[in-house]
């Protein structure tokens, strides 16, 4: 099977390395590219950060200025990028999306620093009563030409709405219900979501459309 990468380039080999393990065709088109955001992370004070992206989670271990609080990780894989870098996430939800961080995170957290991309939901930032800092923006790439390829892996809902202006017909596997949603709403098909929301999720759901 012919599979579209689209996450940025110095990111993309790990899940490029296990596709063309499996036997797959990979054609890397990286659609968005991660910018830091300049400055330090104040976390002192703060009971917990939570974070929402491996993107996420390597920006606040690298810029924190004091000693991380408890942190909380939306997903398996940025819990999986926080434990790379020597930290154990506290509080990982059951349901791996900001609504099931909602629906699981305690209420008497104490104080909350939200950290996550420039432009990020409100909604939890503002039922959690949390206050926020952005780590880093997501910049939209254009590939010189139109990619081809028998399905194309989406890990964010920046690259499936960079990829609908795309327009090409190209069936999605994402990598959790956010992804899901972005993606249909920008008009992309998708048939089949990873599992687990992490690496192994994606390849997973690769392969078992690839079976069938």
């Amino acid at each position: 099977m012919r599979v579209v990468v689209t996450r940025p380039r110095d990111q993309a080999g790990p899940l490029v390395r296990r596709l063309e393990e499996l036997g797959h065709d990979v054609v890397e088109c990286p659609l968005i590219e991660i910018e830091s955001l300049p400055g330090a992370v104040e976390v002192e004070g703060y009971d917990w950060v939570i974070v929402t992206s491996p993107n996420g989670a390597r920006e606040l271990v690298e810029r924190a200025s004091g000693e991380l609080p408890n942190v909380a990780a939306v997903g398996p894989g940025t819990a999986e990028t926080l434990r790379d870098l020597g930290v154990e996430p506290a509080f990982v939800p059951r349901v791996s999306s900001q609504d099931g961080l909602l629906a699981e995170f305690p209420r008497s957290a104490g104080r909350v620093l939200f950290a996550a991309a420039q432009g990020a939901r409100r909604r939890p930032i503002e039922v959690l009563g949390a206050d926020f800092v952005a780590l880093y923006t997501t910049r939209l790439v254009r590939p010189t030409h139109p990619p081809e390829g028998d399905l194309v892996v989406l890990a964010s809902g920046s690259a499936a709405r960079s990829f609908a202006e795309l327009d090409v017909d190209i069936p999605a596997v994402t990598i959790g219900p956010q992804t899901s949603e972005a993606a249909r709403a920008a008009g992309l098909r998708v048939l089949a979501e990873a599992e687990t929301h992490d690496l192994d999720g994606l390849v997973g759901a690769v392969n078992r459309l690839a079976s069938a």
